[in-house]
Formats: C-alpha cells, structure tokens, sequence
C-alpha cells in the first residue's frame, strides 16, 4: 500500500467483513529486530481481539524462546511471560519467568536470589 493509513483502513473493513461471515482471522506481523528493541512496519494490534507476543531472549549464552498475551479483549488471561519450547514432541509451555526482567527486551536480568533454574537450560546455576 503506498500510505500506512490506506492499509490500516483497509485491514479494517475487511477484518470486519470477514467477522460478519464468521470467520476466525489471524493476523501475523514481523517485527524487526530479534533482540533489543522491535519495530514494527504497520501498528494493526487496536484492530485485534487478543495479540499473542513471540520473542527471541537471550540467557546463559543460549538463544531462547519466549510467550506472553500482551492483550485480551474479552475475558481473563494469564500476564506471565513464559518460555516455550518446540520439540519432537510439539510446543512445550514451561514455567513463568519470574525471576527475571527484561526478557521481552531480550536480554534477561536474574533478580532472584542465591540458585536458580536459568531459563536457557533448565539447570542449576549460581547468581
């Protein structure tokens, strides 16, 4: 589109077309930037009911993944940033990352205290 405010409209009327007709829509959009600060092309996230945050983070020399639901238009959700794993098995939800900060900016800070389970490997590591 050659003005963002023409896609925006446009994302618009057809996101409320496809609703009227029934249809779940998923939008994806690619942010630039995998770790640090992300920018993003177009902002279409008013448009959305819910919008699920995927990031890349850094812990223990490893690159890691990481989920939150930044927003829920209607009903409860879960505000922790979890890590998650695509195995063999399929997509593994591990436990919130609560010992940490900065994970969505991607380069997590521990402050916790004395061990922890380091996100990147599951092991036992001193702080």
């Amino acid at each position: 589109m050659p003005e963002e405010n023409a896609l925006i409209l446009h994302m618009h009327e057809l996101l409320q077309y496809l609703n009227r007709q029934g249809v779940n829509t998923f939008l994806t959009v690619a942010q630039h930037g995998l770790v640090g600060d992300m920018k993003s092309p177009v902002d279409v996230t008013y448009l959305a009911d819910t919008v699920v945050l995927l990031r890349y983070f850094e812990a223990a020399g490893n690159v890691r993944r990481a989920v939150s639901v930044i927003k829920k238009r209607t009903g409860r959700h879960e505000d922790t940033i979890r890590e998650y794993k695509i195995t063999e098995r399929g997509l593994e939800l591990g436990e919130p990352l609560s010992e940490f900060q900065g994970v969505l900016r991607g380069v997590p800070t521990f402050v916790g205290s004395g061990h922890h389970r380091t996100p990147a490997t599951g092991g036992e590591t001193n702080s």
